[in-house]
């Protein structure tokens, strides 16, 4: 009979312990939940934020392209007319080491210097006999 009673004893003392235990993980639960409920609230408010900046940011990106699109043709023209000034900038350069190398000239320059002075000299030559 004591056998019986320690065993009740001790069935109830573990039923007691259990108790706490549980009530224990009830309110931790219930803290968890409002925390959780709390970070959704949370999420759901950042959520909210980030389409706002989304929407905003692609207003922004748009507009952005619609001014890039107008200035490209600023853009280019400039790059062309770099490119232009290079190429007068080289020509000028060959020119002036043509004329610093004694005058040589190229096939296609002796030949015009050859016509102007048949033409420049025909005419002299009709002068004369005019004279």
């Amino acid at each position: 009979m004591t056998a019986g009673i320690i065993a009740a004893l001790a069935f109830l003392l573990l039923v007691i312990f259990i108790g706490v235990f549980l009530l224990k993980l009830v309110t931790t639960l219930n803290e968890v939940n409002q925390s959780l409920k709390s970070i959704t609230d949370d999420v759901d408010v950042l959520a909210s934020q980030t389409e706002k900046v989304l929407a905003s940011s692609n207003s922004m990106l748009k507009d952005l392209n619609d001014k890039v699109n107008t200035i490209d043709p600023v853009f280019q023209a400039a790059a062309d007319l770099g490119v232009s000034v290079s190429e007068l900038n080289d020509s000028t350069k060959n020119l002036t080491g043509r004329v610093k190398n004694g005058g040589k000239m190229g096939f296609g320059t002796k030949l015009m210097s050859l016509a102007g002075a048949s033409i420049f000299g025909n005419s002299k030559k009709k002068n004369k006999n005019k004279k």
